[in-house]
């Protein structure tokens, strides 16, 4: 028996029906297939021609954090010793820079007013005045006379009875009237 195909036409005659064989179905699908390929971007766009308008746009898009241009020496040179000047003005920043000092400043107002400080902020406020004695020493600005002072400091408080014997013996005419 031979079959035949239907039709899902209606039998009016006024109507053209188009019958698709067999291969206009198949190079249909191909087609439909060949697009649905082609929906990512295009092979090789990578490798493409950069336009000037392009490059501007993306060196403005680029990330400045992105690698450093600076140039990496190979070979590392040993330093120079700083010459005698060189340490000396160093030496004067740095004293500068100690006596400017808020946070000490604040700190031996403090200490003035008889306030008591921790043993941590105690041990600061020494360490940066012992700082600033070897550079006025290593300066050759701090005075002679104040080593006597510190002998005198570390002798021990004084009573109130040695204190006035001092102040009753004490020879008036050794001070020079101005």
């Amino acid at each position: 028996m031979t079959r035949k195909k239907r039709s899902r036409t209606t039998g009016m005659s006024d109507q053209v029906v188009t019958v698709k064989t067999r291969t206009q179905h198949d190079l249909d699908g191909l087609q439909r297939k060949k697009d649905r390929k082609r929906k990512g971007l295009k092979s090789g766009s990578r490798h493409s021609v950069v336009t000037p308008e392009d490059a501007r746009k993306a060196a403005q898009r680029k990330d400045p954090r992105h690698g450093s241009k600076k140039a990496i020496p190979l070979i590392v040179e040993p330093k120079k010793p700083m010459t005698k000047q060189q340490r000396r003005m160093s030496a004067e920043q740095e004293l500068q820079m100690l006596e400017n000092d808020a946070q000490l400043m604040i700190l031996l107002d403090r200490l003035e007013a008889g306030e008591k400080l921790g043993a941590g902020l105690q041990k600061q406020v020494d360490q940066k005045l012992d700082r600033i004695e070897q550079l006025m020493n290593q300066l050759g600005l701090l005075d002679e006379d104040e080593p006597e002072m510190e002998e005198v400091a570390t002798r021990g408080p004084r009573s109130d009875d040695d204190l006035l014997d001092q102040f009753e013996n004490m020879d008036y005419d050794d001070f020079d009237k101005e």
